[in-house]
C-alpha cells in the first residue's frame, strides 16, 4: 500500500478590501445622476410644503409640528438653516442628491462585505439607473435621507460599530417615520450579539418613538390616504424601481440574489431580503391595524436593497460577474430611459405651477380664487409678472397650524365689482370643489377650463359674469 501524505490546508484568503476609489466614485456618479434632474422639473405641493415650513421661525415650526407633519420636524429644522442660503429649485433639492451619493457609497462597502467587490460596485451602478432614484434624489423631501440612513445602519451592523449603528437608527427615525419598518429585518442578525445590538437599536429608536407618538396624534392630517388591499403589493416592484418594466425585471433578479445570499450567509441573506420585502407588508399591516398609511413614496428605502440583491445575483456567476453586471446595468438603464426623461421634464412632479400661471391671460380687474389655499405658496414662488388679484387672501403668512392660508369667508363680497375670475385647483377638471358653487352663486359661469398633462396635476378655469356671456 502506498502511504497517503496529508497535504497541509491552504490558509484562507484574506478578504478583499474595498478600494479607496470605489465609494467616492459611486457617490459622485449617483450624486450626478440625482442632481441632473434637480433644476428641470418644477416644485410640487410636497416640496412647497417643505419650503413653507422651512421659512418659518423655529417657534413657528414647533407650532406647525403640533398640528401637522410633526414627524418631519427634524428635516424641517435642517431645511430651515439650509434655505437661508437660497430657495432655488436646485438648492432645495441638493441635500437629497447628496444623500443619494452617500447611499451609493455605503452600498458599495456593504455589497463588498456581504458578498464581493463586484457585487458592491454593481449594486451602486444599479441604484444609479433606477428612475425612483432620479425622482427622490431630486426631491425636496426626506426620502433620500431615509434610504441613506438605512444603508448606513446595515453597513454599521456588519462592521459591529455600535455607536454608528445607534446613530444611524436614530437618523432613520428622524428622516422618515415609516423608514423604521426596515428595522425588523435586522433582527435576523441578533444571534451572537443580542445584548449589544438590542441596546444600540433601542437607543437609536428613541427619536422614532417620540415622533411616532406625535404622528399618531396627527393622523387626521393623512386622512386623504385611501385604504389599500393586498393587491397593492403587486405594484411594489414598480414603486421601488420607479418604472414597471425595470422594476419587474430587477425584482425577479433580486429574488435570485436573495436565494444566493441566504445560501451563502443565512442571517445576512434574511436581513437583506427582509430589507426589501418587509416594509411594504408591514406598511399595509399598519394601514389595516391603525390607520391607512400605504403611500408608495414611503417605501423608497427599499430601493438600495433591490439594487444590492440584484447585484449579488449577477456577481455570483462564475467568471462572468463583471460582464453580467455591466449587461444588467445597461439593460436596466435602457428599460428605464423613458422614465428618466419623464421625471426631468418641467411637469415631472405633476404640478406645473408656471404652466398654470401662463394659462392666465389677464385683463384689468381679474380676480383669482384658489381651490386649495396652500397653492399660494407655489404661485408666490413662481410668479414673475402681474397676477390676478388674490381677493380672498388675508395676510402674507400661511396659517400657524397648517400649510394653508387664512381667507375671507364671503366670496360674493370679495368678488363684488369683478367681471372675470380665475379658479385654480389641484386635481382634474371634474374635481368637485366648494369654490365652484360659491363662485357660481356670486353670479359667474364657467367659460373654459384647462388641465395639465398628468394626474393629479393642476386645473385652471376662467369664470365670467353671466351677463357678459
Amino acid at each position: 500500500m502506498t502511504a497517503t501524505i496529508a497535504r497541509p490546508e491552504s490558509p484562507p484568503l484574506p478578504p478583499v478590501s474595498t478600494p479607496r476609489w470605489a465609494p467616492p466614485a459611486a457617490a459622485i456618479v449617483a450624486f450626478a445622476v440625482a442632481l441632473s434632474g434637480s433644476g428641470s422639473s418644477t416644485l410640487n405641493g410636497d416640496e412647497l410644503a417643505t419650503l413653507s415650513a422651512a421659512r418659518r421661525s423655529i417657534a413657528g415650526m414647533w407650532e406647525l409640528a403640533q398640528h401637522i407633519d410633526g414627524h418631519f420636524l427634524p428635516y424641517y429644522l435642517f431645511m430651515h438653516f439650509w434655505v437661508k442660503a437660497g430657495t432655488a429649485e436646485l438648492w432645495l433639492r441638493l441635500p437629497s442628491a447628496l444623500a443619494i451619493g452617500v447611499a451609493a457609497a455605503f452600498l458599495v462597502c456593504l455589497g463588498r462585505r456581504v458578498h464581493s467587490l463586484p457585487a458592491g460596485l454593481a449594486a451602486a451602478a444599479l441604484l444609479c439607473v433606477l428612475p425612483s432614484v432620479s425622482y427622490y434624489g431630486a426631491f425636496a423631501r426626506p426620502y433620500a435621507f431615509a434610504a441613506a440612513a438605512v444603508t448606513i445602519s446595515f453597513w454599521a451592523l456588519h462592521r459591529s460599530r455600535w455607536v454608528s449603528y445607534a446613530a444611524s437608527v436614530a437618523l432613520v427615525g428622524c428622516t422618515h417615520l415609516f423608514a423604521v419598518l426596515v428595522l425588523p429585518a435586522q433582527l435576523a442578525l441578533l444571534r451572537g450579539r443580542t445584548k449589544t445590538m438590542v441596546v444600540a437599536m433601542a437607543a437609536g429608536f428613541v427619536p422614532a418613538a417620540v415622533l411616532g407618538l406625535i404622528g399618531y396624534g396627527e393622523r387626521h392630517a393623512i386622512s386623504w390616504i385611501p385604504q389599500r388591499g393586498p393587491d397593492v403589493l403587486l405594484k411594489f416592484p414598480k414603486m421601488a424601481a420607479g418604472a414597471e418594466g425595470v422594476g419587474l425585471a430587477l425584482f425577479a433578479v433580486a429574488l435570485a440574489g436573495a436565494f444566493v445570499l441566504i445560501r451563502r450567509d443565512t442571517r445576512w441573506g434574511l436581513a437583506v431580503t427582509g430589507w426589501l420585502l418587509l416594509p411594504p407588508v408591514l406598511l399595509l399591516a399598519v394601514s389595516h391595524l391603525v390607520t391607512p398609511v400605504y403611500v408608495d413614496r414611503y417605501l423608497f428605502v427599499t430601493a438600495p436593497a433591490l439594487a444590492l440583491l440584484a447585484a449579488i445575483a449577477v456577481a455570483e456567476l462564475p467568471r462572468l460577474a463583471v460582464p453580467a453586471a455591466v449587461a444588467l446595468t445597461v439593460a436596466a438603464a435602457a428599460l428605464a430611459f423613458p422614465q428618466h426623461l419623464d421625471v426631468r421634464e418641467r411637469n415631472g412632479r405633476f404640478e406645473d405651477v408656471p404652466w398654470a400661471i401662463g394659462r392666465m391671460k389677464l385683463e384689468p380687474g381679474d380676480a383669482l380664487v384658489y381651490g386649495q389655499s396652500s397653492l399660494r405658496t407655489g404661485f408666490d414662488y413662481y410668479a414673475t409678472n402681474a397676477m390676478p388679484d388674490d381677493v380672498l387672501r388675508l395676510g402674507d403668512a400661511p396659517a400657524a397650524d397648517s400649510f394653508g392660508y387664512p381667507e375671507r369667508a364671503d366670496v360674493s363680497v370679495a368678488l363684488r365689482g369683478r367681471d372675470r375670475v380665475w379658479l385654480v385647483w389641484r386635481g382634474a377638471k371634474s374635481a368637485d370643489l366648494p369654490q365652484h358653487g360659491t363662485v357660481r352663486q356670486a353670479g359667474f359661469a364657467l367659460v373654459r377650463a384647462w388641465h395639465s398633462a398628468d394626474i393629479p396635476g393642476l386645473t385652471v378655469a376662467l369664470y365670467t359674469r353671466n351677463e357678459r356671456r
